[in-house]
């Protein structure tokens, strides 16, 4: 298991919130931040310092993504016309390991970077190894059929804690889902609430 995968807890800690919605975060029975200092009483944040959080959080959920790679996202987001900060969320739930844990293959989007790493995941019939692959609307997304008995997957498909969105269309009995288009930030399913306008703001300041 990579430090990443080990570390989504940690994350919900230092963020204080259970951003994926998991019955299991310790964020469900302490709500302090970790380590000796974590119940202090918490400071007024600076304009400067919620934002950086607002950008931790975002960054965060999609399975703690570099910095390299989560700036790049957001360069492409300002370049394109429209609001940035509804580029920025689209081009995420856009990403492959985005749209495999949409589809609820995984449990987790950490589990869902490491099945595309290991092989197990096709797009349009064709293995892809790369979670920050680019999906275009209409794209077929598929478990390998050599897959589809992992426990992983089974147990995703039947878990009740999260609903497909419209935006991806599921079939776990065929272990396929299509994505249907790029989403606005108003169809995103986000545990918590989420500033994407203070990630443009952050990086553009």
């Amino acid at each position: 298991m990579t430090k990443r995968a080990e570390s989504k807890y940690k994350i919900d800690r230092r963020m204080g919130q259970n951003i994926w919605g998991r019955p299991k975060s310790p964020v469900n029975r302490r709500e302090y931040g970790p380590g000796q200092h974590g119940q202090r009483r918490k400071q007024k944040l600076s304009d400067f310092g919620v934002q950086l959080r607002a950008k931790q959080k975002l960054k965060g959920y999609y399975g703690n993504i570099s910095e390299r790679q989560f700036k790049n996202i957001y360069q492409e987001a300002v370049r394109r016309p429209g609001d940035s900060s509804e580029q920025l969320v689209g081009l995420l739930e856009s990403r492959l390991d985005a749209v495999v844990y949409r589809a609820k293959f995984v449990p987790t989007v950490f589990a869902s970077r490491q099945v595309i790493n290991h092989g197990h995941i096709q797009v349009n019939g064709k293995r892809v190894t790369i979670p920050s692959f680019r999906c275009k609307p209409g794209d077929v997304i598929s478990v390998k059929e050599a897959s589809r008995s992992l426990a992983l997957v089974l147990e995703a498909t039947q878990l009740s804690e999260r609903d497909v969105p419209d935006y991806v269309e599921a079939d776990h009995n065929k272990m396929a889902a299509t994505f249907v288009r790029r989403p606005a930030f108003a169809d995103i399913p986000y545990a918590v609430q989420m500033e994407p306008h203070l990630v443009v703001e952050y990086y553009s300041r």
